[in-house]
């Protein structure tokens, strides 16, 4: 096992770990962290970045951005990407909840226009939007219409008049995966998925009412769309239960697979195939199918936002300018085109707590941006600012074009169930002038601003690493919470 002691300098914000500290090791891991984080980082994160260095067909480096933590076999914060000859797919360095992701909406409001209405604003959203452990969305699919969605991603919902054609260009991979195959997912995962499309769902998941408080780069800010003062909707969520289920489904396969090849696996929670694998290949397809879910999960809470502010304004969601900025993919393996050294490889890429970020000029931005990097969006807490970056030249180079992807946790829900009240956390809040709601007391004590990491430093330290590179930050007015 490495940890702390092990972690060697190599220049600000960014630390190494040599192939020679571990004999399994195939790769260096790196972490991007500032000082202090590197003196207070669990020594379980770090190994579990060590771990992934050891997978077979591991690319350049295993990355840890600056908001990791410990998760399930990848820590969260975690990259690795693997060569399409000889790597492998791991189910655990995606996560349980597929394409968790957010997306930011624009409105040509000011925080003065919203202030009046903000208490109405948090009040109808919560009604109108389902949220909770194991809530349901007010569109119950039919049987027949879940393959659609998992085949077709966002697509679907603005078939459906649940949005407007030109929102698909401005989603990482237009709301829709290549490749979903909705008879690689079980009946299981569908039928826990059928009733769950359009909520937000429990835990760190949130819709957000927020004023852009700073603005760090007025060039990209205004090619994004940006001002001071504006105000904006921050969406947080991914693919509900039936995420969950076509992980829980794979792990088991790719676990049965890893013993059958005898793969020396330095952590079972890092089971994995061989990329030209049946199983991996399963996985892939419901791996895109999922991740479709949540772009319609997504497109669809979007669609019941823009009709509230219409209700509450008085306006059509055109007229009160509620384009989407983006929305971007924080648990997701994709296959891209990267350089390894002097040779550019397709790899496969898992980004587990990871936010790509693509700089200027790669064809998978949206035309609009191409100039400027793509847009990252790096929420926080509900009691802190979030942030929109954008991606960098750098990433490209050193992280197979990635970023932090949040705060990160610092305490676990039940460590901050048993230190914080949530009495006193809405008390706090509402002194900052922030309107929360949420669907149960001990979510907002599992989810207080202090059990995560300090989102400021974070994205300082993303910044000044040159892995993304600071745009603009925004403040909470309003809180939904799961």
């Amino acid at each position: 096992m490495v940890g702390k002691q092990d972690l060697e300098k190599i220049r600000d914000g960014v630390y190494e770990i040599p192939s020679s500290a571990r004999k399994d090791m195939r790769v260096p891991a790196r972490i991007y962290l500032d000082d202090e984080s590197a003196k207070t980082i669990e020594d379980s994160a770090i190994n579990q970045v060590a771990n992934v260095a050891c997978l077979e067909g591991i690319q350049k480096r295993s990355i840890g951005l600056p908001d990791i933590h410990f998760g399930y076999g990848f820590s969260i914060g975690g990259v690795g990407a693997f060569a399409e000859n000889n790597g492998v797919i791991s189910p655990g360095g995606v996560g349980f909840d597929i394409n968790c992701g957010v997306r930011l909406i624009k409105t040509n409001l000011t925080e003065e226009d919203v202030k009046p209405h903000m208490q109405e604003l948090v009040d109808e959203l919560f009604k109108k939007i389902p949220s909770g452990l194991g809530s349901n969305g007010i569109k119950h699919l039919k049987e027949s219409e879940i393959d659609e969605v998992l085949l077709n991603g966002a697509t679907w919902a603005i078939e459906n008049e649940y949005g407007w054609e030109e929102d698909l260009k401005f989603l990482e991979e237009n709301g829709c995966m290549k490749g979903a195959d909705p008879d690689a997912v079980s009946t299981k995962a569908k039928r826990r998925g059928i009733p769950q499309l359009g909520s937000l769902g429990s835990g760190n998941h949130f819709l957000e009412i927020q004023s852009v408080n700073n603005i760090y780069d007025e060039d990209t800010a205004k090619n994004y769309g940006l001002e001071k003062d504006q105000v904006v909707i921050l969406i947080h969520t991914g693919s509900r239960g039936c995420g969950y289920q076509i992980c829980a489904d794979n792990l088991r396969e790719m676990d049965k697979t890893a013993k059958r090849l005898k793969m020396n696996l330095p952590d079972r929670q890092l089971a994995c195939a061989p990329i030209d694998s049946d199983e991996a290949q399963k996985y892939l397809h419901a791996m895109a199918a999922g991740a479709n879910y949540a772009w319609t999960n997504r497109q669809m809470i979007q669609h019941w936002t823009r009709e509230t502010f219409e209700n509450i304004f008085k306006k059509d969601a055109d007229s009160l300018g509620m384009h989407v900025l983006y929305d971007v993919a924080h648990n997701i393996v994709k296959r891209e085109r990267h350089k390894v050294g002097k040779l550019t490889k397709t790899v496969y890429v898992h980004r587990k707590g990871a936010t790509r970020s693509f700089g200027p000029g790669q064809k998978e931005i949206p035309q609009e941006y191409r100039d400027y990097g793509q847009p990252v969006l790096i929420p926080g807490t509900m009691g802190t600012c979030s942030y929109v970056l954008a991606g960098t030249e750098n990433a490209m180079n050193e992280t197979f074009g990635s970023t932090a992807h949040g705060a990160g946790r610092v305490l676990s829900r039940s460590g901050a169930k048993r230190e914080f009240s949530p009495e006193e956390i809405q008390k706090q809040l509402r002194e900052k002038g922030i309107i929360l709601k949420a669907n149960s007391q001990p979510v907002i004590a599992e989810e207080a601003p202090n059990a995560y990491k300090d989102v400021d430093a974070v994205v300082k330290t993303a910044d000044q690493a040159g892995i993304s590179k600071l745009v603009a930050q925004m403040k909470p007015l309003g809180v939904i919470k799961g």
